[in-house]
């Protein structure tokens, strides 16, 4: 998939920037792990509740609490690192990383610094080309445990940043939920795919998560978010540019435009003289541009210090080995085995995955669907919904339960393809189930014969040049009475009812 970047006088064409520059990246991918407690302490991990409501002394900071570490998101760190191929350190431990900032209420997160949990790993992808599928090997640096941070909001202003809002606001449920930072080494050697590169393997991190089992990586509810680093360079062989860091990317489509755009502004301004400053930066959904942040710290700002309330972790290796032994079977072979039971060629099987829809087929089949009507849906009106709003698949507020109900109202004759539609759309609002959305809408089939038959002469009275032709043999004409009744019962007739009924009527 190719997603335009924005050009303007500080952008330079994407096309001329790849062949002036080699693009390399890098990508912090933050996972909150699906526990029900926090990493520190017992308070619940529940998304949406009441702000404030899931806080205790021990993630609120204060005086004379405690941390106890949960062995549960230990336990998902392991297995996140052994199904990327990491080692597993015999020893780490944590440290405190200093800042002030009110959405760390202790002013420090507890996270690893020099010691983490695992090492050395990758994760292998396929990058669709005009030539076919490009495998990538994207190498880990580090998985590493850490608390996620509470969250702000700032009211007033026209941006939703602190920088002109009239007062911000603190909600610390966040705060102290156990995190992973997924971390790669640099990304080098992919050219021009640097942002779909980016892209698949986001994409493929978050299925690896699911298939684990280890969060429920909603990017919309911000339960996975991407870090993605960009530098550019003249020639393969020259040193590593000067980088800025596109923080917090929470859908898959995003973390592709925001390194394509990064790509297009640092070219721009090293082909006209200018250098890039080593900083954060802010994407923005809505224009698809990146806006300074601040100036990135170093690792010294901020004075990490061993943590002295927690003692290390020595992971033992026979439990070690005991969850490697437990490890599911890789997402890219249970492709594979999908791909074999529902029958689909390559490249059905590589469009299902580049819309992000096998999960989602997947479950919708477990529902009761046939594979063939689950994949028509996700990949159609519902793909359609999701480009329409610029959000992922899985960002839609439909379930795999609820196409699964559309498909089998859809089977037996309740809806037509054209009522289902309008019945996705009544979910998709917010109007309720697949079955309510009928009810309130009115959107059954008519499939009652006395009302069918009424529609039909009424349809054949006001043509009866278009009767005429029927009688006399011509069966192709009855499709303009069929559009005519399909009108008048606004979509709600079933079509090879009324065909059959213009037929008998004109015989």
């Amino acid at each position: 998939m190719t997603v335009g970047a924005q050009v303007g006088p500080d952008l330079l064409p994407y096309d001329e920037a790849v062949a002036q520059f080699d693009p390399v990246i890098g990508l912090e991918v933050h996972v909150e792990l699906g526990t029900v407690s926090k990493m520190f302490c017992g308070c619940a991990t529940e998304f949406g509740a009441a702000p404030n409501s899931q806080v205790c002394p021990t993630c609120l900071g204060l005086p004379g609490s405690l941390p106890v570490l949960n062995r549960t998101a230990v336990e998902s760190t392991i297995r996140v690192g052994l199904a990327l191929g990491c080692d597993i350190a015999e020893w780490c431990r944590f440290a405190r990383k200093n800042y002030f900032y009110p959405d760390m209420p202790k002013n420090f997160q507890t996270s690893q610094y020099d010691e983490p949990i695992c090492l050395d790993g990758h994760l292998d992808v396929e990058v669709p080309t005009a030539d076919g599928m490009r495998p990538v090997r994207v190498e880990i640096e580090r998985v590493h445990m850490e608390e996620d941070t509470g969250k702000s909001l700032h009211v007033g202003g026209a941006t939703g940043r602190i920088h002109g809002a009239d007062y911000s606001l603190v909600d610390y449920n966040r705060a102290g939920i156990p995190l992973i930072e997924i971390v790669t080494r640099p990304v080098e050697g992919v050219g021009s795919l640097a942002p779909e590169v980016a892209r698949v393997y986001v994409t493929a991190l978050r299925e690896l998560m699911r298939t684990l089992g280890v969060s429920d990586v909603r990017m919309e509810q911000g339960s996975l978010r991407c870090d993605a680093n960009v530098s550019l360079r003249r020639l393969p062989t020259d040193p590593l540019g000067t980088r800025s860091e596109t923080k917090n990317v929470n859908s898959l489509r995003s973390v592709e435009r925001a390194v394509r755009y990064e790509i297009t502004r640092q070219a721009a301004l090293l082909s006209s003289g200018g250098r890039v400053v080593q900083e954060t930066r802010h994407w923005h959904e809505d224009t698809g541009v990146t806006t300074p942040g601040r100036s990135k710290e170093q690792a010294e700002d901020y004075r990490y210090f061993p943590e002295p309330d927690l003692v290390p972790v020595a992971p033992d290796r026979a439990w070690v080995e005991e969850l490697r032994a437990g490890l599911p079977a890789a997402p890219g072979t249970r492709r594979r085995e999908l791909q074999e039971t529902w029958g689909l060629s390559e490249f059905e099987m590589q469009s299902l995955v580049n819309a992000g829809a096998v999960e989602l087929v997947e479950a919708t089949v477990a529902a009761g669907a046939p594979q063939e009507a689950a994949r028509k849906w996700w990949t159609g009106e519902l793909s359609r919904n999701a480009n329409a709003q610029g959000v992922d698949l899985t960002a839609l507020p439909m379930t795999p339960e609820q196409v699964a109900r559309v498909v089998a109202l859809v089977d037996e004759g309740t809806l037509n393809d054209k009522l289902a539609r309008q019945v996705i759309e009544g979910v998709l609002a917010g109007e309720g189930d697949p079955d309510e959305v009928v009810a309130k809408r009115g959107l059954a089939v008519v499939s009652d014969d006395g009302a069918l038959i009424a529609a039909v002469d009424e349809a054949l009275a006001a043509a009866p040049d278009v009767a005429e032709k029927i009688r006399g043999g011509k069966e192709a004409a009855a499709g303009a009475i069929v559009g005519a009744v399909m009108k008048a019962t606004r979509g709600q007739a079933d079509a090879g009812r009324v065909r059959e009924l213009v037929l008998e009527r004109c015989t």
